[in-house]
């Protein structure tokens, strides 16, 4: 390449990013410490991505019509070598090439300007304003990932706070009764269900296991033990699901020894996933808390040749907000293409109600569940009498137990198939119209959560983050009852909403946001409601 001072740079669009809030700097950068960052590049010159509901590839055929173009990565890696860079990696169907290289070669080739920031006592690297490419490589170049590596999003899961903690030597109550069969069944939801429970309550076809399918779960961060699933799914009498771990950018299954850290969030996926659909192999994509891992992990997961997950479940997310707009596109057009490689994505929608951890008292929408491209998944407080649900209502319980997500995107218009469903403006000033999430919804409230084995240790958890594991296993039991996987299913839900049972009752607001109420039909904090398996699979056995 010509000389750098001869080199015509221009802004990289949409790689705008902000200080985030709280942040303190505190000190400067080693400038020989190694970094990594992915460059995600355009499809073949003159492809467009088929978006038509039916439109399906394998992956293989995805791969050799949208792959990227070697001669755009020949580019790069030219760039690369010019800027003392290292490539890692080339990935033609992911379209990405990693590079390696000091913080002080970056700063250079990308003229950006990189501090060490500290928030909450986490120490990461951060930027602020655009990236800069050189003109030549700048309409190949979709996003640069990693060279902020700020925690980019967080768990979707609840403790129940008055839950007692035990080892499984001297299990509390509610797992003694589940881990009895004989025990019968209970009065109310109050002592924690499992996933299988829940799928009972909620119709889920009972003669497939997912036997055949694979479950794809996004994690970034913690780590689950395997004696933990040992001792769960054999005490509950249902066979252990096939768990494989999957490293992305270096992380790994790293428990931490914590139920209330994030391996909270890794053993509830697992565990609830594994209880309603034991019979398909569930890979866990382990990547690092920064936009760059969370990409790239689901990258990974969506066009995996080795495992072909047909369905990925997302419980990680965080506020529209706080995401540059070059990644949540990056991000969007991954979920595009698991559309057309008939691969169903489920999103928690989150646990902080109308609010969404933001705290400026607007209502915003957690992303990735904001995505037109995603099945949002949001939270109930589910009553049982016996074996019927008695009552079920949004679920909202304040400060001290939190509430579901949803709302209005600011990012995303309204998809053309939600057009029908009466969704509202925005609460916020102006009243925008965008995507309304979430589409769907399920037990999340932790006053009637899930049983789970964590680190040794039997507690309850809820949140959102339980809802998209429910749903990721009935898509696993739909798909091996049709012979078929059933892809992008919102569609097919809008135009089919009686296979849904509406919640009418409760609210989302949260933390001084305002909010939004259930009511008949599609609403902002439940969705089209909770989806009843068994009819569902009734439209999709009629061709819908």
């Amino acid at each position: 390449m010509a000389d750098e001072h001869t080199i015509n740079y221009v802004e990289l669009p949409n790689s705008a990013k902000q200080a985030l809030p709280g942040g303190q700097e505190s000190g400067t950068l080693d400038p020989h410490e190694q970094m990594e960052i992915s460059i995600y590049l355009r499809p073949r010159a003159g492809q467009s991505l088929p978006l038509a509901p039916d439109a399906r590839m394998t992956r293989e055929e995805y791969a050799a019509a949208y792959g990227a173009d070697p001669a755009d990565v020949a580019q790069i890696v030219a760039f690369a070598q010019a800027h003392s860079l290292t490539v890692v990696q080339t990935d033609l169907a992911r379209r990405v090439v990693v590079l390696a290289g000091t913080v002080a070669a970056m700063m250079s080739a990308f003229k950006v300007d990189l501090r060490r920031f500290t928030h909450e006592g986490h120490v990461y690297r951060a930027r602020t304003g655009t990236i800069q490419v050189p003109q030549v490589i700048a309409p190949m170049v979709e996003s640069i990932l990693g060279l902020d590596n700020r925690d980019q999003a967080r768990p979707h899961f609840r403790m129940l706070k008055e839950a007692a903690v035990a080892t499984p030597h001297h299990q509390p109550n509610f797992l003694t009764r589940l881990f009895n069969p004989s025990a019968g069944a209970r009065a109310s939801a109050s002592g924690g269900m499992t996933g299988a429970e829940i799928a009972q309550l909620y119709h889920y076809p009972t003669a497939a296991t997912g036997q055949g399918e694979t479950i794809a779960l996004i994690e970034l961060g913690g780590g689950y033990n395997p004696q933990d699933l040992q001792t769960y799914f054999s005490g509950l009498n249902i066979p252990i699901p096939a768990v494989t771990s999957v490293a992305v950018d270096g992380t790994n299954n790293t428990p931490q020894g914590d139920p209330n850290s994030a391996d909270g969030e890794v053993t509830l996926d697992i565990e609830v996933a594994g209880a309603v659909a034991p019979g398909a192999a569930i890979a866990v994509y382990f990547a690092p808390n920064t936009d760059q891992g969370f990409i790239d992990a689901i990258s990974t997961a969506v066009h995996d040749t080795q495992r072909r997950p047909s369905v990925v479940s997302i419980s990680w997310g965080g506020p529209e907000s706080s995401w540059t707009t070059q990644a949540t596109q990056q991000m969007d057009q991954f979920f595009q293409q698991a559309a057309v490689l008939g691969v169903t994505i489920c999103c928690a929608a989150g646990d902080s109600g109308s609010d969404d951890g933001v705290g400026d008292g607007k209502a915003h929408v957690d992303f990735p569940a904001s995505s037109p491209n995603v099945l949002a998944c949001g939270g109930t407080r589910l009553a049982v009498s016996g074996t019927a649900i008695s009552s079920e209502t949004v679920w909202n319980g304040g400060s001290n137990d939190g509430a579901t997500g949803g709302g209005i995107s600011d990012r995303f218009g309204l998809p053309s198939w939600q057009a029908a469903a009466h969704v509202p403006p925005s609460v916020n000033p102006g009243g925008h119209v965008g995507r309304g999430v979430p589409d769907v919804a399920g037990d999340a409230d932790p006053q009637s959560g899930y049983a789970v084995l964590v680190d040794g240790q039997s507690t309850i958890v809820g949140g959102t983050s339980a809802v998209a594991p429910l749903y990721a296993g009935l898509i696993a039991l739909l798909n091996q009852q049709l012979g078929r996987s059933v892809g992008f299913l919102n569609p097919v839900l809008y135009q089919h909403a009686a296979v849904a049972r509406d919640v009418t009752s409760g609210n989302n607001a949260f933390n001084g946001a305002p909010g939004y109420s259930a009511g008949p039909g599609w609403d902002a904090c439940t969705g089209l409601g909770v989806i009843d398996g068994t009819q569902l699979l009734m439209v999709l056995q009629a061709g819908h």
